[in-house]
């Protein structure tokens, strides 16, 4: 499902237009982009939860040389599903 599809299936559900289901899905959009700048989390109990996660320096390979190479350490945002997501997954 991409984006025109979610919104048309929430306008569809919710009785609203789709102009104003696009408006509410970018502002969620933005207001967790906003957040994970910030450094907080995001958590929908039930669904699940956005977060910034740090990963390590670390060596990997060029996969067309084989030369070996340092992949710097950075913040990656993460997205942990909540148990009903996953249960209703299944």
């Amino acid at each position: 499902m991409n984006k025109a599809e979610l919104v048309g299936a929430i306008a569809e559900k919710t009785g609203l237009s789709k102009a104003n289901v696009q408006k509410v899905i970018d502002a969620f959009v933005e207001t967790v982009k906003k957040a994970l700048r910030k450094k907080d989390k995001v958590q929908l109990i039930g669904f699940g939860t956005f977060l910034v996660r740090s990963r390590k320096a670390r060596k990997g390979r060029n996969p067309q040389t084989g030369e070996e190479i340092k992949i710097k350490a950075k913040k990656v945002p993460v997205f942990v599903a909540g148990a009903a997501l996953k249960k209703a997954a299944k």
